[in-house]
């Protein structure tokens, strides 16, 4: 249990580092980084399992690379349902999304 909250609280600082740094991404404080890693989360168990689904084919036929664009879609339905959270563009989110993978990667292996 210890480790679950660990993981969150450092996720969520982590994330909010990477609003400060990346360029047209802005979030309103570490509260709103703790909520949107929660979105985040719930985003990924429920809407990113269809898209995956959906998107199969499109996945297949580029090499895998569609994860990417429906990584992407993740971020702005987030974007989408806060108002704490913003970001601009599909490069942003891109490259957003590509950032909060390295630093869960990070964070699980530190953790575990």
């Amino acid at each position: 249990m210890l480790g679950f909250i660990l993981k969150f609280i450092l996720t969520a600082v982590l994330v909010y580092g990477l609003s400060m740094v990346l360029p047209g991404v802005t979030l309103n404080g570490v509260g709103s980084a703790a909520i949107l890693v929660i979105v985040l989360g719930i985003l990924n168990a429920i809407v990113k399992p269809i898209l995956q689904i959906l998107g199969f084919p499109i996945t297949v036929l580029t090499l895998g690379l569609f994860l990417l664009v429906i990584n992407v879609i993740i971020i702005k339905l987030a974007d989408y349902l806060m108002s704490s959270f913003d970001v601009h563009g599909f490069l942003n989110a891109l490259l957003f999304s590509i950032a909060v993978s390295l630093v869960n990667s990070v964070v699980d292996m530190v953790i575990d």
